[in-house]
């Protein structure tokens, strides 16, 4: 393979690996109000017992 190739082979490979590397340290950055979390914990006690109702149902 020529220069030029391997060239373009350890470039592909160092955006992928820096893509993760950003991804995994971005991850955990998410702050989400006590406000918002408790709305979101309703939404899904709602839908659990809806989708249990559903079930009862059939």
């Amino acid at each position: 393979m020529p220069t030029i190739g391997w060239v373009f082979v350890i470039l592909a490979l160092a955006l992928i690996v820096g893509g993760l590397m950003i991804l995994r340290n971005s991850a955990n950055s998410m702050h989400i109000s006590d406000e918002k979390m408790d709305k979101i914990r309703k939404r899904k006690a709602e839908q659990e017992a809806r989708e249990k109702a559903e079930d009862d149902w059939k």
